[in-house]
């Protein structure tokens, strides 16, 4: 890929990151366990804590995943295989947690794609606050996937035959 074209894809996850970063954090900062359970179901607090828990967790990556945007575009000298590097990252880190979190809580239901319904589904009852950022999240972490998915197969070829 060309520097110009690598450089549109880093600008492009800069943004999709700043909207995600806003978006989560100001979920967080908004909610509270007795909010999610007084919104849901009482006895679900344990799993009302591991989705906060995820919540937090992709917001650090994203908010990482940022911050390297950032320096990439300041930097005076675009280097390639730096931004080719960071936006590997941010697919493994960012994208892949999304849809497939390290604490389960919440899962991708593949088949979705055939059916035109949201893909995240929830391993137990979910306050409709948290509904509605994943469906305000969704669509775009799908779009990022899909571009940045070239990344999963070309770049790790690449660090294989170097």
């Amino acid at each position: 890929m060309g520097n110009d074209i690598v450089q549109t894809q880093v600008q492009q996850v800069e943004g999709f990151l700043k909207e995600t970063v806003f978006l989560i954090s100001d979920y967080l900062n908004e909610a509270t366990l007795s909010s999610m359970k007084k919104e849901g179901l009482e006895e679900n607090e344990e799993y009302y804590k591991q989705l906060l828990s995820g919540l937090r967790r992709l917001e650090v990556f994203c908010s990482e995943g940022l911050d390297a945007c950032s320096v990439i575009m300041r930097n005076s000298t675009f280097r390639k295989s730096t931004a080719e590097q960071t936006l590997y990252k941010i697919y493994h880190q960012c994208i892949e947690e999304f849809f497939s979190p390290k604490n389960d809580t919440w899962f991708e239901n593949s088949r979705s794609a055939y059916t035109g319904k949201n893909a995240i589904k929830f391993k137990e009852e979910t306050p409709e606050s948290v509904k509605n950022l994943f469906s305000k999240l969704e669509g775009r972490f799908q779009a990022v996937r899909e571009e940045l998915e070239y990344y999963e197969t070309d770049y790790r070829t690449k660090m294989m035959q170097s």
